[in-house]
């Protein structure tokens, strides 16, 4: 994988799609959840791919990543908002379609809130919002993770399977999980401290009233917004989605029965596909957007 070098320190990215000469799409970058890395976009990167759709899903140093950050970096949401700013800057990257889904979507509201000149568009998925950041159960686990020693004894349960995928660990994410994956996502916060170090600066520096803050200012964001909700979800719940899309000025709600947190492994073919609508070919914009205005779910 690349490695760019933001003032923050190092952040490993996947890239798939068209060249970016050959692009004729707006690019798109994913932003991912606590303790999870850029491969959990894999499938819906590889069929927005096939359709011309560069995307770009970076390891965000959200305790999955493989290099720890710089000591001083921000670790506060809105500083790894920040670092997802430099990261457009850095690759030079415009009219962006960012997506995010469970912790990554709270990052998306703070980027937003931060400075949303380099967005195009936002597609959220099930995730953070309001002064749900985390919701129950992950409340209770973040808490049990909220120190370098706490992260290290209580992530030792997680390298096996069947704790790994059970209620207790990431089962309640996603109907079905590939556990060589799972593993890869927690090995570095088992296996490094420094890594520990950055993921737990930013679960201390989580503050519900914060984001419920950034969520009186959503409205501001002037482009549209495609809110992706698996309706099987029992941590963030459908209500949270409709809550959501009534937050922004120019919102969907999708509904994707049987999904539950993780959409884009439950449903990479649906959340691929209503990226793309929302992102379609430069000059095509308006005959998609009619065409996806005439059929709306959930609405």
């Amino acid at each position: 994988m690349p490695i760019i070098e933001l003032p923050q320190g190092p952040v490993s990215y996947r890239i798939a799609g068209p060249e970016k000469g050959e692009v004729a799409a707006p690019p798109v970058v994913f932003v991912h959840a606590f303790l999870v890395d850029g491969s959990v976009w894999s499938a819906v990167a590889e069929r927005l791919a096939e359709q011309g759709i560069r995307s770009y899903a970076p390891d965000w140093p959200l305790g999955a990543h493989r290099t720890p950050l710089k000591n001083d970096a921000d670790q506060s949401p809105r500083g790894v908002a920040g670092q997802i700013l430099a990261f457009l800057e850095a690759l030079d990257l415009h009219d962006v379609t960012l997506v995010g889904n469970d912790t990554g979507g709270a990052l998306c509201q703070y980027v937003l809130d931060l400075d949303a000149r380099r967005i195009g568009r936002v597609v959220l998925t099930n995730c953070d919002a309001f002064d749900t950041f985390p919701p129950f159960p992950f409340n209770v686990i973040f808490r049990l993770l909220g120190g370098e020693g706490r992260m290290w004894f209580n992530l030792q349960p997680m390298r096996w399977r069947a704790f790994r995928h059970s209620p207790l660990g990431l089962g309640l994410l996603a109907n079905k999980l590939d556990p060589v994956q799972s593993r890869s996502w927690m090995e570095p916060s088992l296996s490094n401290r420094e890594i520990r170090r950055d993921a737990t600066r930013f679960l201390r520096a989580i503050d519900p009233k914060e984001l419920l803050d950034v969520s009186t200012r959503l409205k501001e964001f002037a482009g549209p917004v495609k809110i992706v909700w698996g309706m099987a979800d029992p941590a963030f719940k459908p209500a949270l989605g409709r809550r959501l899309r009534a937050a922004f000025r120019d919102a969907t709600l999708v509904e994707v029965p049987g999904a539950r947190t993780f959409v884009q492994l439950d449903a990479p073919d649906v959340l691929a596909a209503e990226i793309a609508a929302l992102a379609p070919p430069y000059g095509q914009e308006t005959e998609v957007r009619r065409s996806a205005t005439g059929g709306g779910s959930g609405e």
